[in-house]
């Protein structure tokens, strides 16, 4: 897959060492680590980066996720975080000012409410949430509590281009955009059909099920791999969606598809995931605008160079940008040339930057809140339902409401195991 995770991360400013640097203890941000997998370890190192946070607790339900994590803390700043194996208890203390959430995705929501309404500020990995309904509950937890929060769609802070492509797009040299097509270029591998069996005994498999539905542990069905299963993710396309779809609406100022379908399926590995690995998906926005999906091994044709990307299609111009460059065509052919508007999108510190500065100035309206997150995740929801429904879905917003399927709303929440509760 061309697109990854660490493809942004490698030009960050500061240095590990830098962090080492004195800060005074009441200047720190006191931050709790809420899953340390391999987004959440990595979450660590970028918020130590930065000197004023302090690394106040660790929690997972793997013991060697934790131990790992207390690990890399106490080498980064020489003491180990406070470790623990329940979330609720990180939220239990009050000397911690904000959580950083990486568990799966099934588990984004229940945290991210509980720590809106004990006063700490969230930033919470993406797929923003499981389903819209609880997208709908976070937003309206942060909105009422008067929190900070940020999604972690870095792609959208951490590098320039997309404020470059958001400012040709709105300047009007590319005539009217109708149409964006949106590329994943996505090879996924197969990740075989192990049984089930017991899990590890360093896992709380219970816990880490937590509101999913009970089910036989499967090492597919666990940690990494979770995502290819809908009881806990919504696969690839989901997992990615933010990253791609985020700089149409940014530059379009789109909210919620009116209408979704899709098609695809798992067609090319063999193993025993759920979610597809050749998707395609049609979204019909106010505007209008129409804005397609395409999640297969090859890339857009005519810009297979970009890997996966976005293709703006003007009446004037095409503009085609993957996350660090964008090229503008006219006529078939490059244009490099081709007019630039004055910079109008101002720069950005970076996008944990951002949180925490906003922490301290108690800007409650950072780029990725939870507000913009939950408008933005629900088209890769709807489209996601959608696919399982085989339907052509019609949306009413202001009602989050599908209007021409009456079952399909069902998948819009979900029945929480017992004992768990939606906040």
């Amino acid at each position: 897959m061309r697109a990854t995770r660490r493809f942004f991360f490698g030009a960050a400013a500061a240095s590990l060492a830098a962090a080492r640097e004195q800060t005074a203890a009441s200047d720190r941000i006191r931050v709790g680590f809420i899953g340390c997998g391999g987004m959440g370890t990595a979450r660590i190192r970028h918020f130590l980066e930065h000197p004023d946070v302090e690394a106040a607790a660790v929690c997972d339900v793997d013991r060697r996720h934790l131990d790992r994590a207390a690990a890399l803390v106490e080498s980064i700043r020489g003491r180990k975080p406070d470790a623990y194996g329940d979330f609720r208890r990180v939220l239990d203390r009050r000397d911690i000012d904000a959580v950083m959430i990486a568990t799966p995705d099934h588990w984004h929501a229940l945290p991210a409410i509980l720590a809106c309404q004990a006063g700490k500020d969230v930033f919470v990995e993406k797929p923003f949430s499981y389903s819209i309904g609880e997208g709908r509950r976070m937003a309206e937890a942060a909105r009422r509590h008067a929190r900070v929060t940020q999604m972690g769609n870095h792609i959208h802070n951490d590098l320039p281009n997309y404020r470059r492509v958001v400012e040709l797009v709105r300047s009007g040299l590319l005539g009217r955009v109708v149409r964006v097509h949106c590329g994943l270029r996505s090879n996924e591998k197969s990740i075989g059909s192990p049984p089930d069996g017991p899990p590890p005994p360093e896992l709380d498999y219970d816990f880490w099920l937590g509101p999913a539905p009970e089910r036989p542990y499967n090492p597919n069905r666990s940690h990494l791999r979770f995502r290819y299963f809908w009881d806990y993710s919504g696969g690839v396309f989901a997992d990615f969606w933010c990253h791609f779809a985020d700089v149409a609406y940014w530059a379009l100022d789109l909210r919620a598809p009116r209408s979704v379908s899709a098609a695809g399926g798992r067609w090319l590995a063999e193993d025993n995931a759920e979610t597809p690995d050749v998707f395609e998906a049609v979204f019909e926005y106010p505007g209008p605008v129409l804005l397609t999906w395409t999640q297969h091994p090859q890339g857009r044709p005519g810009f297979e160079h970009m890997g996966s990307c976005v293709v703006f299609e003007g009446t004037e111009a095409t503009l085609v940008t993957n996350y660090s460059k964008h090229e503008v065509w006219v006529k078939g052919k490059p244009a490099p040339d081709f007019p630039r508007p004055d910079p109008s999108v101002p720069d950005s510190p970076g996008h944990i930057r951002e949180f925490l500065d906003s922490i301290r100035s108690r800007n409650t309206r950072t780029t990725c809140n939870f507000d913009y997150s939950h408008q933005l995740n629900k088209g890769a929801l709807l489209a996601n339902i959608a696919f399982r429904t085989g339907a052509r879905l019609e949306w009413d917003d202001a009602r989050e409401r599908i209007t021409n399927h009456k079952d399909a709303n069902r998948f819009l929440t979900r029945r929480y195991r017992k004992p768990w509760k939606l906040a």
